[in-house]
């Protein structure tokens, strides 16, 4: 019996752990990569002037791009990133 019950609690620590890395990924990993992807898209669709002004089609968020630098605004955090130089 002590044998299963060590086993459970394996069990139950590694959902817990499983749970934890996912919670982290998801409310800290993935809104910086999903910020980091608006701005790669939007340094790509720039002008040769520097300028792209266009609200992201997601809902989640929105691109604006005025003399090379562009700004991303998603889940209530601004990201801006330089794309002269991208």
């Amino acid at each position: 019996m002590k044998e299963a019950t060590g086993e459970l609690n394996m069990t139950v620590i590694t959902v817990v752990a499983i749970a934890a890395v996912g919670a982290l990924f998801t409310f800290f990993v993935w809104p910086s990569i999903q910020a980091n992807l608006m701005l790669n898209t939007a340094c790509s669709q720039v002008n040769s002037n520097g300028n792209f002004n266009s609200p992201n089609d997601s809902g989640n968020g929105e691109i604006k791009c005025a003399s090379w630098t562009c700004t991303a605004t998603y889940n209530g955090h601004t990201y801006t990133r330089d794309c002269k130089d991208a």
